[in-house]
């Protein structure tokens, strides 16, 4: 059975939906929700903004509500039947968020045995046969077939493979019934 490893923040979680979210709400700003839809959010924002931003990501809790990508759980599910899935999320980067994404993962993805999850830095350590990932170094690192999924800070991209969701990871994976 080959291996499909998929990234979690921004590929299975909304997390650029609730990052909008909490600029909008509780940060100084002009800026609107379609102002993030094609720009990074490091490109918008101060970088005194940034620092709080990256600040509120590592408190406990903030990844343990963040909303399901839009149809990522039920394509996930069919997919694991055709493959082996993996989670790889980089939560070094934030190490208070083990315990919410363990938990979000087990809330939302229940199908995927702990055993399939791998909290890493650099995803280069990731054997697997495709890797669906939404940050461009984890694709250049990856030694398989990287796929890019599609999200305000990578549109620019032209390097790897692309989806702009998970209807076309099901058409792209699935097959044709």
């Amino acid at each position: 059975m080959l291996r499909l490893t998929l990234d979690m923040d921004d590929v299975m979680a909304d997390t650029h939906k609730k990052l909008v979210g909490i600029i909008l709400k509780d940060f100084k700003t002009t800026l609107f929700e379609k102002d993030f839809e094609a720009t990074p959010i490091r490109e918008l924002l101060h970088p005194k903004q940034l620092a709080r931003l990256r600040k509120i990501m590592d408190e406990p809790g903030f990844f343990a509500d963040i909303e399901v990508k839009q149809d990522a759980r039920e394509t996930i599910y069919k997919l694991s039947h055709y493959y082996e899935i993996y989670v790889a999320t980089a939560a070094m980067e934030f190490p208070n968020s083990f315990k919410d994404k363990f938990d979000w993962l087990k809330k939302h993805f229940d199908f995927i045995p702990w055993s399939n999850i791998v909290f890493c830095g650099h995803k280069s350590i990731i054997h697997s046969d495709y890797l669906i990932d939404d940050q461009v170094r984890n694709l250049d690192a990856f030694k398989g077939e990287g796929i890019l999924f599609s999200a305000a800070h990578n549109l620019r991209d032209r390097s790897h493979r692309r989806v702009a969701n998970w209807k076309e990871v099901a058409e792209l994976f699935l097959p044709n019934k």
